[in-house]
């Protein structure tokens, strides 16, 4: 009897985040499940649509070992390449990743004002020291700033530990160290510029131990200028906000009243810590 695979009606089920592809057919004609396989296989497709062909599964609805007949309602699953199934990594490997994929971050403050415009002239517009979006009245001022794109630095490693290795107190450091920097240079950054977002892991069958460590990234930087003001550095995790407050612009015509930064402040937020005991 030939062994036929047919997609059956009303076949594919579709996830976008992430995405995947289900694909159900039809086996006839054995009670195999290896030529069943066999069959599946030669029929559905090695990918789809950008995606590629990843587990499947095989339930016999009936099967006939004397006449060698049967039916089987078979899935075929479709997703990206990243998540087919890799070899393990063994005692001593490690696999590393990485994402600069852009964020957001609000700002109220530009880099620098290019162009300012007025009747009579550019030369007679208020300066705002680059103060964004201020509206309101004196006394009243609100800078409402902007949303602007921000590289975000993320990456990954994941490493291979033994059993011994990965002992409660070891646990406890990696609890202790997320949510914290870089005390010291590590992995290319600067002190500051590393923070340490936690760490997963999960116990093999061979008894080791396979831990993901999470990080991101943030320059640090220096000279800062605000309007007027200059601050000397900020770590890359530090976070940097400016005070406001009504100034006279004697250059404007006619003269105004306007919104300036009249302090910056460079705020630590994140407690610092050893990642050389992360011990990667």
């Amino acid at each position: 009897m030939a062994i036929t695979a047919e997609e059956t009606v009303e076949s594919r089920e579709w996830q976008w985040n992430p995405a995947k592809a289900t694909f159900h057919y039809q086996v006839k004609g054995t009670s195999s499940d290896t030529d069943a396989k066999t069959a599946l296989l030669a029929e559905a497709g090695a990918t789809y649509e950008g995606l590629t062909r990843g587990a499947i599964s095989l339930d016999p609805e009936w099967v006939d070992t004397v006449a060698d007949d049967g039916l089987w309602n078979c899935e075929v699953n479709y997703i990206i390449t990243a998540s087919v199934d890799k070899e393990p990594l063994a005692l001593g490997e490690s696999s590393y990743s990485f994402d600069t994929g852009g964020g957001t971050q609000h700002i109220t403050q530009s880099i620098s004002t290019t162009e300012k415009y007025a009747q009579g002239g550019s030369v007679f517009a208020p300066s705002y020291k680059g103060a964004i979006g201020v509206s309101g009245t004196p006394g009243d001022y609100n800078v409402e700033g902007t949303d602007i794109a921000s590289p975000v630095y993320t990456f990954s490693e994941t490493h291979v530990l033994t059993d011994d290795a990965v002992t409660a107190a070891y646990k406890r450091i990696l609890f202790s160290l997320t949510g914290k920097t870089n005390d010291a240079l590590f992995k290319g950054l600067l002190a500051g510029e590393c923070l340490f977002l936690g760490a997963s892991g999960s116990k093999r069958g061979d008894t080791n131990w396979e831990i993901t460590f999470n990080f991101a990234g943030s320059p640090n930087r220096t000279l800062i200028v605000i309007g007027d003001i200059t601050v000397p550095a900020k770590l890359g995790w530090e976070y940097l906000w400016v005070l406001y407050a009504d100034k006279e612009d004697a250059a404007a015509v006619p003269k105004k009243i306007v919104q300036q930064p009249i302090s910056a402040y460079v705020e630590q937020v994140y407690y610092d810590g050893d990642f050389d005991l992360l011990g990667i």
